[in-house]
């Protein structure tokens, strides 16, 4: 038995899990958010137990020493050499891994050569590796990466029709992201749903604040809705997802903002929020449009058309469809746009769903599709980390 370590450190925060492998069984879990404020919060969740501080969190070194302290504090462990590799979420893995790698000097100047693909998150995942390292030096250390995933895809579904030397010089591609997480889910699919079955056509849909798409054929992604960066794809709940090229330019010569400036606003202040005026939360959208704002209701409509039209272009990029996946934060818990997404794509699709299933199985896993559905429709609750988890093992045992 070996004690793993999945960690996902973003800008301002550190997610972690403690698993017992290869049992998989979560040993303890928690956060550190708001690291660099003086109201940071350190989270843990053990033997049905939670504890919640809050207190100046000045980097991601203390975020790390305060989660090791806290397993030891609490006897999760009695030696902190007992947890034998920590596996690190990181976002951007570019051309250069196309599955997880030993965290050795190659793979961080490789990660540290794709900052300016992923700005925001790939000096943090830095931050936090150096940090664990540091703190467990006897610890194997891995990197999972989100792009990793998608890296079958064929050349006629990551490139653009930028010139080709363009493409080379600046490795310009689709990357996608979410890569675990879709991986995990056709995974689980294709076991538990499919019967296990070859050349299985699954379409997976991340729907959360940040969304994504994939298309998997036989257990590998084929195409993906995410592009050079997160901001591709999908209408999120921030960012606006594809768009005319031009709209920048046009933007910027319209508002007399620079590049950068509606770089920026694409990212954090369009999307649901953008459009809706009311929020980027898909609760709060929910409950406007219900009240009947004019607003609200224009961006519900705009987020549910954008994923359907995804979910067409993929079922005629597989050649059909055998299975259709919701997770995610929205994908998993809104029955409210879980409905509209289906009565969108349903009546073209052949599917048939049970409105009853589709609430009582809000949060939790299972099919909402009817026995008559030309495609089987399921609620799965991804698991990023146990993934992670599984590639902590894979190192440990010298298959990774």
């Amino acid at each position: 038995m070996y004690k793993c370590m999945a960690v996902n450190a973003g800008s301002s925060s550190l997610k972690y899990k403690l698993f017992e492998m290869p049992e998989e069984q979560v040993i303890c879990s928690g956060i550190v958010d708001r690291i660099g404020h003086d109201d940071g919060i350190f989270k843990i969740k053990f033997n049905g137990k939670s504890h919640e501080s809050v207190l100046p969190i000045t980097d991601h070194a203390q975020g790390v020493q305060l989660v090791l302290d806290a397993i030891k504090e609490y006897g999760i462990v009695k030696d902190l050499n007992e947890i034998s590799c920590v596996g690190h979420r990181i976002v951007q893995g570019g051309k250069y891994f196309s599955k997880s790698a030993l965290f050795d000097k190659d793979t961080e100047a490789k990660i540290t050569k794709l900052i300016p693909l992923d700005p925001l998150h790939a000096p943090a995942h830095l931050v936090g590796f150096h940090a664990f390292k540091k703190a467990l030096p006897n610890a194997i250390s891995i990197a999972v990466f989100d792009t990793a995933f998608h890296q079958t895809m064929k050349p006629e579904d990551y490139l653009y029709p930028i010139p080709y030397e363009m493409s080379e010089e600046y490795d310009c591609r689709r990357y996608g992201a979410h890569g675990t997480s879709h991986n995990y889910l056709a995974a689980k699919a294709i076991k538990d749903y499919l019967g296990g079955k070859p050349n299985t056509k699954i379409i997976s849909c991340h729907i959360g604040s940040g969304a994504s798409l994939c298309a998997v054929y036989d257990g590998k992604c084929v195409a993906t809705s995410m592009g050079l960066t997160p901001l591709g794809g999908v209408m999120m709940g921030t960012r606006s997802g594809d768009l005319d090229p031009s709209v920048v330019d046009y933007l910027c010569d319209r508002s007399g903002k620079n590049v950068d400036e509606i770089y920026e606003i694409l990212n954090k202040k369009s999307g649901l929020l953008g459009v809706s005026g009311v929020s980027n939360d898909t609760r709060d959208i929910e409950a406007a449009i219900k009240k009947g704002d004019k607003r609200a209701i224009m961006a519900g409509d705009l987020f549910v058309r954008r994923i359907a039209d995804f979910v067409g272009q993929y079922y005629v990029r597989l050649g059909g469809a055998d299975m259709i996946v919701f997770s995610a934060g929205i994908g998993e818990n809104s029955s409210f746009f879980r409905a509209r997404i289906l009565a969108a794509i349903a009546p073209a699709l052949g599917i048939t769903y049970d409105l009853a299933k589709n609430e009582e199985l809000n949060h939790k896993e299972g099919i909402i599709s009817k026995p008559d559905s030309k495609i089987l429709v399921a609620i799965i609750p991804t698991d990023e980390e146990v993934m992670i988890a599984r590639d902590c093992y894979k190192a440990l045992k010298g298959t990774l």
